[in-house]
Order: C-alpha cells, then sequence, then structure tokens
C-alpha cells in the first residue's frame, strides 16, 4: 500500500481542508484484479458526524469502470450509515478530475481560495508547486454528491458482488 501512495502523491498523507489525513489509517476499499494481488484502484474515506469525506481515489486501471466501482462501495457505506453528505476535494489543476465528479453527479459547492499553498507551508511541503496541463496548485475545489442521487448511483456504479 505504502510502495501506490508513495508513487500517487509522494506521501502517504492528504491534505484536506487544513488537516492531514494519514491513509495507512483511513477506512476504505481496494479494487483487486481477479487473476492476482495487482491493485486496480482504492478509496479511503472518513466519517464525521453526519458526513463521509472520499480522501483519496485513484483508479490504477483507468476506462474499466474501477474509480466509479469504489465510488459506489462509498455511497454504499454512507447510506447504510444514514448519512446526510458525501463530498470531496479536489485541486485546482486537477481538471480531469473536475469533470468526471460532475459527470457522476456531484456538484460543485466551494472554491476554498489558497488552500492548498497554505497547506503546503503548513503541513505537507512536498505538495507540488505545478500540476496537471502545467496549471500552478493553489486552490481546493469541494463537490458533494446529492444525497437525491446516492441510491442512483449506486445502482448504476456498483459491481456485482
Amino acid at each position: 500500500m505504502v510502495d501506490v501512495l508513495m508513487e500517487s502523491w509522494g506521501s502517504t498523507r492528504m491534505a484536506t481542508r487544513g488537516r492531514l489525513v494519514d491513509l495507512r489509517g483511513a477506512r476504505g476499499f481496494v479494487a483487486e484484479s481477479d487473476s492476482g494481488p495487482d491493485w486496480l484502484g482504492y478509496a479511503n474515506y472518513e466519517i464525521e458526524g453526519s458526513a463521509m469525506e472520499i480522501v483519496a481515489l485513484e483508479s490504477l486501471a483507468q476506462g474499466q469502470g474501477v474509480a466509479s466501482a469504489l465510488l459506489a462501495a462509498c455511497v454504499s457505506v454512507a447510506r447504510e450509515a444514514n448519512l446526510e453528505r458525501l463530498w470531496l476535494i479536489s485541486t485546482n489543476d486537477n481538471v480531469d478530475a473536475v469533470r468526471y465528479y460532475q459527470r457522476r453527479g456531484f456538484v460543485l459547492v466551494a472554491v476554498h481560495r489558497d488552500a492548498v499553498t497554505l497547506a503546503r507551508r503548513d503541513l505537507k511541503p512536498e505538495i507540488g508547486l505545478i500540476g496537471e496541463h502545467g496549471i500552478p496548485i493553489r486552490d481546493e475545489i469541494e463537490l458533494e454528491l446529492p444525497l437525491a442521487i446516492w441510491d442512483e448511483f449506486i445502482e448504476r456504479y456498483s459491481w456485482p458482488s
């Protein structure tokens, strides 16, 4: 697990809304290949009060529905726990992720200006300065999956057990 996280994020810790989450202790799911122990992807989440935050989501097998199925597993946990909110943070440079989440029904609820700049300074100096598409990494973009579509999301994106 640590090797995968280090390769993808440069750390086992994720900065989100002014705090660090160590993914080694976070709850979540791993999608594995039927043919061996290879990871196809993973999702980690935290529950606080009546809300679940997806703190990490990565598909290591693009285009196979891995990330969507992992998200559906998280939504199922939120539904079973009678939570009221499911949300996540992306960064301003990660336009592909923001597009991905919006296509699946997530809505933009906030832009936290300079939040990544502050996290880099105060919490996680290994956060890069320049991200995808040559865009400076500065802001956190908060997205939420509306409660009204959780059941539809689970039905549409869950993998058979």
